[in-house]
């Protein structure tokens, strides 16, 4: 038993059972709440819990899959070539967006970081949240943060973009596909880009390209936060 479960198929075979039980939920539920990837999480978490797997078992094959974040997010670069005549129209709006986003995800952190009393190790832990998650771990292993509080909080601010993006675009009233694309791709990077991918072609595009602008801009203006 204990071969099969440190056997890196464990934890392949339970993030893909995991999952697709998720989007079986979502689709019955059909509620923005219900999101496949909360849901896989809450039954990887339980399983290894009620079992008293070791979390070891499960990174051997966890580790596997989190080899493609790399590449399915350059995959994100043929919607963004689909859409290349609707960006190069907005080109500039998009990259001052993206740096006003960039400034009020890492400014807001930073403000009620000071207000809480947190101390500098953890405020360089999640000033970078809002950036892809690989970027957001070498920052802030850069700057002295702790990567695992790093990576919690970039989950976190990705799912809550994905959950809460139709419901902010409603309330703002925001009309425009390029300012909803850029909003949702520079506050909640890749999670939140599925989302906007959902909503239209364009949001994705843009919410694809601000990924990048958001990296850019939050690797030369975060040292000017600490």
């Amino acid at each position: 038993m204990v071969e099969i479960l440190s056997s890196p198929l464990f934890g392949i075979t339970l993030s893909i059972v995991a999952f697709k039980i998720g989007l079986w939920i979502s689709q019955k539920v059909k509620n923005p709440i219900a999101n496949p990837l909360i849901i896989a999480m809450i039954i990887v978490v339980a399983t290894l819990k009620v079992f008293d797997i070791p979390h070891e078992y499960f990174e051997e094959g966890a580790s596997f899959i989190l080899m493609f974040l790399a590449p399915v997010t350059a995959v994100l670069a043929l919607t963004i070539y689909r859409q290349r005549a609707v960006l190069m129209a907005s080109f500039f709006p998009v990259v001052i967006g993206t740096l006003v986003g960039s400034i009020a995800a890492m400014g807001s952190v930073l403000v009620l970081s000071r207000l809480l009393g947190l101390n500098e190790a953890i405020i360089a832990s999640l000033l970078p949240k809002s950036v892809t998650t690989a970027v957001a771990i070498a920052l802030s292993e850069q700057m002295g943060g702790l990567p695992a509080l790093t990576i919690a909080s970039t989950v976190i601010t990705g799912l809550g973009g994905n959950i809460l993006a139709p419901f902010m675009i409603k309330a703002f009233r925001v009309k425009d596909p390029v300012a909803q694309g850029v909003a949702i791709g520079c506050c909640s990077h890749a999670l939140g880009t599925t989302k906007a991918m959902e909503i239209g072609e364009v949001q994705g595009a843009m919410s694809s390209i601000s990924i990048s602008l958001s990296v850019i801009w939050t690797v030369l203006l975060v040292p000017l936060f600490l």
